[in-house]
């Protein structure tokens, strides 16, 4: 692995990255928007006018923060040098968060990690609700002793910290790598397929999921944010892409968002806002894993602030599992209703299918793998739950099968 805080070499030295790149949206892979700002540019996984739209800082946060994002660049280069201002969060009375991670891939093989220091800190105290925001300085991550060759580079910026990109120097120049014939998969679900508590970028379970498939990912997983929100689906509809997938369930329950009068109809009206981009493509609909807490017991879930002490944060289930008569929403009650819309829609769409996120993560993996937190996998589920997802959705009778001739 590459050491982000290596000496820099002498002025002298050969291996001095002396070419700077503009930061353009071609040199980007997994972003729908690129907003210019006082520092360089920083990358969004939704739209300006979608972004308008919203008003909850949640969804603000999470989709500003780069999951499945990569500089994607075909380069001699030796030397990459990549300045820019993470924004990080810390929470009052847990344990600090580690770096995110950039992943270095070179001709589709992890090469090196890196990390950068300084940056902004947007602290959240969780039993009041303020934001305390602290500004920092830019940092630098550096790769080098790449082979000299003519080579297909990417670099996956971190999945948890808001990341503005301020400048690209290399030691040759650089062009845009080559999208190829792969497939563009678009995803769309909650944080763990935003990538919470994974290694990497690189190796949340839809960026591993994509290069077992070998496809090309865009991936919408919002930190506590699948809410069925129409500025999502139209951003969706919007975009490109050869496969699609939703996975649909526990942000719904953990945020007690709406009864199960409201969820019926906002599936249909998300799936046929999909639909008017991408009549065709194939749409698989995809329930949430196993989540002990909230499988028979409503929203919303809730810190426990008991543990903070011992330097861990978990959460619980606040409600009632009585108020399930009322319409409140469980994990089951979703799975039970998605299963009969997908199989009702399906009698008049071919191309939209359905899988039981328990197939990805159930039972007797949660006793061999258990939620540390009571809800988001570690980086060993987030690899069982790729392989799975790779096997039953890109597989020999998968959905997202090439259709050969």
């Amino acid at each position: 692995m590459n050491d982000p805080h290596a000496s820099t070499p002498g002025p002298d030295d050969p291996a001095v990255a002396t070419v700077t790149t503009p930061l353009t949206a071609d040199l980007l892979r997994g972003a729908l928007d690129l907003e210019r700002t006082g520092h360089g540019v920083l990358p969004h996984r939704l739209p300006a006018w979608a972004r308008a739209q919203n008003t909850d800082g949640q969804l603000a946060m999470a989709q500003a923060q780069p999951s499945g994002v990569r500089l994607a660049l075909r380069t001699r280069a030796t030397v990459i040098e990549l300045d820019t201002l993470r924004t990080k969060m810390a929470y009052v009375g847990a344990p600090p968060r580690p770096d995110g991670v950039y992943d270095l891939i070179v001709d589709g093989r992890l090469a090196g990690q890196a990390s950068v220091t300084g940056g902004n800190v947007r602290e959240v105290d969780m039993t009041t609700g303020s934001v305390e925001n602290r500004p920092g300085p830019i940092g630098t991550v550096r790769f080098a002793g790449l082979p000299g060759r003519p080579k297909d580079v990417e670099i996956w910026l971190p999945h948890n910290e808001i990341t503005e990109l301020v400048a690209l120097r290399t030691d040759a120049p650089v062009a845009p790598a080559p999208r190829g014939s792969r497939r563009v998969w678009l995803h769309h679900g909650s944080s763990v397929s935003h990538g919470s508590d994974a290694a990497s970028p690189s190796t949340t379970w839809p960026a591993l999921a994509a290069s077992l498939g070998d496809v090309d990912l865009v991936n919408m997983g919002f930190g506590g944010s699948a809410l069925l929100d129409p500025f999502t689906a139209r951003a969706m509809r919007d975009t490109p892409a050869d496969l699609l997938s939703v996975k649909i369930g526990i942000n719904l329950v953990n945020t007690d968002l709406m009864r199960l009068r409201a969820f019926t109809p906002a599936v249909h009206g998300f799936l046929d806002t999909l639909r008017e981009g991408h009549p065709t493509t194939p749409l698989l609909v995809v329930s949430s894993v196993l989540c002990p807490i909230h499988e028979d017991t409503p929203g919303p879930s809730v810190p426990d602030f008991s543990t903070l002490s011992a330097g861990k944060l978990q959460f619980r289930a606040a409600g009632d599992p009585a108020e399930r008569a009322a319409g409140k929403l469980t994990l089951n009650v979703i799975r039970d209703e998605l299963s009969r819309i997908v199989k009702q829609r399906a009698a008049e769409d071919p191309h939209l299918y359905y899988l039981d996120g328990r197939e990805l993560y159930g039972e007797a993996d949660f006793a061999e793998l258990p939620l540390p937190d009571q809800l988001h996998p570690d980086a060993a589920t987030h690899r069982r739950i790729a392989d799975r997802f790779a096997a039953l959705a890109f597989g020999p009778s998968g959905p997202f099968t090439p259709v050969t001739a």
